[in-house]
This record gives structure tokens, sequence and C-alpha cells, in this order.
């Protein structure tokens, strides 16, 4: 049976990269897949997806009124596909998250969905928190604090390094915008207490 799978990270932990190497597997072996990326992230173009390596491949841009299911299904019919690959994930609907799994389940194609967890605060972004309630299975990619520990978070800086701890969800950037960091040196940056500290 076809699963619905979340791989989510940090900031510059390698999903896109990820990404881009499963695609590459899948078709390297003759099976067609489709990918799709948020139409909000430019950085590399319109419906490019990009890797910090320097790999790239071209993706179905989404918004919020795209119906992921009806493209993958009209793809599908043409010829079939033997995965979907979703870029940017928590960018993703709560709709969209239920078409996501309506493809795997119904239609019978393996999706792989990559993104955030977390924003620039510590809330669970839309996409991200529906996918933790319906994926199949739930796989981190690990990325790395400067402190060495696992980096969790996403800490967003202004264009003096300064913590930014106000401001709309989305705002597309890259190493100039955001820092990835265990939670406590994030909630550090924030000026934050922490919860042991708090308790007492």
């Amino acid at each position: 049976m076809a699963k619905l799978y979340f791989y989510y990270a940090s900031m510059n932990a390698g999903k896109s990269t990820t990404l881009l190497q499963a695609d590459f597997n899948y078709r390297e072996r003759g099976m067609r897949t489709m990918l799709f990326t948020a139409a909000v992230d430019e950085r590399a173009g319109h419906g490019v997806i990009a890797s910090r390596l320097g790999v790239e491949a071209p993706a179905t841009p989404f918004d919020a009124d795209t119906d992921l299911a009806a493209l993958a299904e009209a793809e599908h019919a043409h010829a079939p596909l033997a995965c979907i690959l979703v870029d940017e994930a928590q960018f993703l609907s709560v709709p969209q998250v239920d078409q996501l799994a309506y493809l795997a389940d119904i239609v019978g194609i393996p999706v792989l969905a990559y993104g955030l967890r977390t924003d620039f605060v510590g809330d669970l972004f839309e996409g991200a928190a529906r996918l933790l309630a319906l994926a199949d299975a739930l796989v981190e990619i690990k990325s790395v604090c400067d402190c060495g520990r696992k980096a969790t978070m996403n800490l967003r800086i202004d264009a003096q390094g300064h913590a930014v701890a106000h401001g709309r969800q989305t705002e597309i950037g890259g190493n100039d915008r955001y820092v990835a960091l265990c939670r406590r040196h994030f909630n550090e940056a924030l000026g934050r207490k922490h919860c042991a500290e708090a308790r007492g």
C-alpha cells in the first residue's frame, strides 16, 4: 500500500537535496515522478526546486488554490506515476495535505513531502501540523546547531544578524534570513526563559 511520508527538519538541513536524490533514484530506474513546490518560494526561479549543492529540477508550483490531487491524477492517467514529491510542504493547506493522503490511500501513489515543522517563533505551520497528524511515516532530517546539539528550530534574523521575534509567518529567505539552532539557543536568542527556569 502506498504511504504518505513527511520528512521534516530545520532550515539548511538538506531537505531539497534529499528530495532531489529520491527523485533521481526513481527516474534512474525508468519510473515517472511528479514534483511540487511552493509558488511563493522563487529563490531559484518559479517552479524550481534547488539544493544548496547546486542540483535543481523543475516542479509544478502550488499556491493555496492549487488542487494537487486533480493535477496528479491527470498526470497519472496520462502515464503512471511511481511517486509524488513535495518541497516546501509547510506551505500546504489542510485540504492539500488531505489531497496528498487521498493520492496515497485511494490512487495508490506514494507521496514524499519535505518541509519545515515550525516557523521562526516555534509555532507549527499549517501544512506541517496536518502532515504530523496524517503521515504514515515521520522522518526527521538532522541538522546541527553551532553548539553541536541537534538543530530543531528556525531563528529569523535581520540584516545585522539580530533575532527577529515578530512579523509574518511566511518570509522567504536562506542563510541571510534564518539560522538553524537547538531549542536552548533559539530561546536564548529570543530572550525567552527556559521551561526549567520558568518553573523555579
